[in-house]
């Protein structure tokens, strides 16, 4: 808007706002990794992933700190797992892979061993193209 002295400024400085949630801890400005909530009648501390919204009563947390997080004596931590974070492998991990590496080899050894033009062991399976089975129909 055009005014006789020009163009209107704004009476106030705006300054940009970062979108980034900053850690709750006095003179720390990383970015928030985790939100810490207190259960005052279970005397529990609850670390969490970052939540959605900003809550009065949560403290957002940097990666740091949230490691460092210590409670009151004769108060608990429960530290709540992120889903996004990456999982270590357990034992049921490493036995699936093997076995789909297992998989993935068989169908090599069967075509080696068949000659060819042999059908499948499978009564089911109709055709195969590489990783891929053709299934008869269970009616037919």
């Amino acid at each position: 808007m055009e005014s006789r002295r020009g163009p209107l400024k704004s009476a106030v400085p705006s300054n940009i706002v970062s979108l980034v949630r900053r850690c709750s801890r006095t003179a720390c400005g990383r970015p928030a990794v985790a939100t810490l909530t207190y259960v005052y009648a279970d005397s529990t501390a609850v670390l969490g992933p970052l939540a959605t919204y900003a809550e009065p009563h949560c403290y957002d947390l940097c990666a740091e700190h949230s490691e460092r997080l210590t409670a009151p004596r004769g108060w608990e931590v429960v530290r709540l797992l992120d889903g996004s974070a990456p999982a270590r492998p357990s034992g049921d991990d490493l036995e699936a892979l093997a076995n789909a590496v297992r998989e993935a080899a068989r169908p090599q050894e069967r075509a080696a061993g068949a000659g060819g033009g042999a059908r499948s062991a499978d009564p089911m399976e109709v055709a195969r193209r590489g990783h891929l089975r053709v299934l008869r129909s269970p009616d037919n």
